[in-house]
């Protein structure tokens, strides 16, 4: 039998879900809620937190060659002198909220 949870703590349940590594049935199981419940929540926080996003600013770039470059870094040099180098495939958006970091 499912345990009642209030509807202000299923945010705090969906975000120990998606912080716990678990599967829902398995995360669902060890709290003692219903598996569609955990699953509607999970899918409202997901949902709510895409559109809270920032909204991604591009900024102009301009590539230059270098001889000591390796082709599997990109280097990102802010506009104040910052230099971050990342591995080719680094995810996009985690190098956005960096550069946007940076640049504030």
């Amino acid at each position: 039998m499912s345990k009642p949870v209030e509807k202000p703590e299923w945010a705090h349940v969906a975000e120990a879900f998606e912080a716990s590594g678990l599967t829902q049935k398995a995360f669902s199981a060890q709290r003692g809620v219903r598996l569609s419940t955990l699953q509607s929540w999970v899918y409202r926080a997901r949902r709510a937190a895409t559109t809270r996003a920032e909204p991604v600013r591009l900024l102009p770039v301009q590539v230059a060659a270098s001889p000591a470059a390796t082709e599997s870094l990109l280097e990102v040099v802010a506009e104040g002198g910052a230099r971050v180098r990342f591995a080719v495939g680094t995810d996009v958006a985690y190098v956005a909220r960096l550069v946007a970091a940076l640049g504030r």
